[in-house]
């Protein structure tokens, strides 16, 4: 089978799948529909599996590009408050770009996201636990004064 055929072969049939969804009763459909969606969504917080899908050519698809701007719902609070990776917004709106979406293709580039996501973890780790500790020490100081 040629690349297009499996390209066009995959892409009837994840449509084929959420067409499936959209024909289960009411209830069934969206919650199994909701949780595939959310960890869907999710997923694109890891780089790995960014490079792992451009790699195998998902991101040249065009309906899966539209299933990816689709995805955009998940920016609104009523959504996002499910999310337990927020990145995975950043991400997804990176991928509404062509050049991105193509850059991901090179291991390289999803080494140094993952590296820049780490960096960041733990920029994020230290700043709140200095927080915290000032937090701490204010209330501290708060509850001898009042004494």
């Amino acid at each position: 089978m040629t690349q297009i055929e499996k390209s066009t072969f995959e892409s009837i049939t994840w449509v084929q799948f959420l067409l499936f969804l959209s024909n289960m009763s009411d209830d069934t459909g969206n919650r199994l529909r909701f949780q595939l969606e959310l960890e869907f969504v999710q997923c694109l917080a890891n780089p790995n599996y960014l490079n792992f899908l451009a790699q195998r050519g998902y991101f040249k698809d065009k309906a899966f590009v539209n299933y990816l701007k689709y995805l955009l719902y998940w920016k609104e609070p009523e959504y996002a408050k499910y999310l337990k990776y927020p990145q995975c917004l950043h991400m997804l709106e990176l991928l509404q770009y062509e050049h991105f979406r193509k850059e991901l293709v090179n291991a390289q580039c999803a080494k140094f996201i993952d590296e820049q996501q780490i960096l960041h973890w733990q920029h994020y780790s230290r700043k709140r636990m200095r927080l915290q500790q000032a937090l701490a020490e204010q209330q501290q100081q708060n509850n001898t004064s009042v004494k």
